[in-house]
């Protein structure tokens, strides 16, 4: 035992050493007078991250475009689209297929819903933008947006449904949606992954 604390203390001598030449050559070191800052140059918290402002589009109407109730192919007779029944989905480039599974399982907490039940294709392009805008400034990242599956829409097929798709795509703020679980919505609703 006595070798051991022996070879310890050996070998611990010019760490020792060392400690006992740095505080010899700072002992008549003596720290600078604290001056008060002016006014002005008070030092403040961290500073909150600006987010980028969403481009602005010369309107409401080049960005987001109404939907015709009625699009007819020529010749078919058919109306071409979305039927109620049928799922969203949309993933902008760059956005991993891992994110986009996550989102359409319902992984990500939502944070804010809008429904647009029962509105006419303006009023609801109005809230959308409106409901994007708030929650991108807001910092939410994942919103649910309830636009029905246009069952009452007769011949007509499901138009906010189609116009919601249409309208998400085209916002720069939407990073991907994909329609929502059945418990949240189904096909008449999506669940909406915001711009960080």
């Amino acid at each position: 035992m006595a070798k051991q604390r022996t070879t310890y203390a050996k070998i611990d001598a010019p760490a020792a050493d060392e400690a006992r030449t740095f505080r010899a050559a700072v002992r008549d070191v003596k720290p600078l007078p604290q001056k008060a800052l002016p006014e002005g140059l008070a030092k403040s918290g961290p500073r909150p991250r600006r987010r980028k402002p969403s481009p602005a589009h010369e309107s409401l109407d080049a960005a987001m475009p109404l939907v015709d109730p009625m699009p007819i192919v020529e010749g078919s007779g058919e109306v071409p689209g979305i039927a109620g029944g049928d799922p969203l989905a949309f993933q902008r480039s760059g956005v991993r297929t891992q994110v986009v599974r996550r989102l359409r399982r319902g992984l990500f907490p939502i944070e804010d819903e809008l429904d647009l039940h029962g509105l006419s294709q303006t009023a609801a392009r109005d809230q959308l933008a409106q409901f994007l805008a708030c929650n991108r400034a807001a910092g939410r990242r994942c919103v649910r947006i309830i636009h029905g599956k246009g069952y009452r829409s007769g011949a007509r097929g499901p138009i906010l449904k189609i116009a919601v798709d249409l309208w998400l795509r085209r916002h720069l703020d939407v990073m991907a949606f994909t329609s929502a679980r059945p418990i949240d919505g189904g096909t008449g609703a999506v669940y909406v992954l915001l711009r960080a």
